[in-house]
């Protein structure tokens, strides 16, 4: 309940909203996913461990992101974003991967780590990055697979949640 009531207040912000389903917006956040990743990676090998995590952790962002603009969905928060895909697509796996990820990059992104663990943080560095890659694939394919008849459907439960 507490989750519909934020998804709520957001949409009388204008935070999220039904639009046209979009193929040129879906195209190009996936374009920008593809590009995080590549981003991640040229970080992660020049020892940038913090701010390739916060590249994977936009590459599955973006991902989310093209999906939502296929079905007719803005959403301009990162966790109403994270919401609508439980709610909508019910993939608790994908849903927990990338919570985790954005724990981790505002981790990353906003407090300071010292020298001891710089070997943690390159190894959870390279296995976000291994995530944002498994994400990446399954987003696209879930996006491939999304009939016309999802969509509707999709739009229809955002309408019935926010009612």
């Amino acid at each position: 309940m507490k989750k519909l009531n934020f998804l709520k207040k957001l949409k009388q912000k204008g935070v999220i909203e039904l639009v046209e389903s979009s193929e040129e917006m879906k195209s190009s956040y996936l374009i920008k996913a593809d590009n995080c990743l590549k981003s991640a990676k040229i970080l992660f090998s020049s020892q940038l461990y913090e701010n390739s995590t916060s590249e994977a952790y936009y590459c599955m962002y973006n991902s989310l992101l093209s999906l939502l603009f296929k079905i007719g969905i803005k959403s301009e928060s990162h966790s109403s974003s994270i919401i609508l895909f439980d709610k909508l697509f019910d993939d608790k796996e994908m849903v927990k991967i990338i919570s985790l990820a954005k724990e981790e990059r505002i981790d990353k992104q906003y407090y300071v780590e010292t020298q001891q663990i710089v070997k943690v943080t390159k190894e959870s560095c390279n296995e976000m990055i291994l995530k944002a890659e498994d994400f990446l694939v399954k987003m696209k394919l879930l996006i491939s697979e999304v009939s016309n008849e999802k969509i509707n459907s999709a739009r229809d439960s955002f309408k019935k949640l926010l009612e």
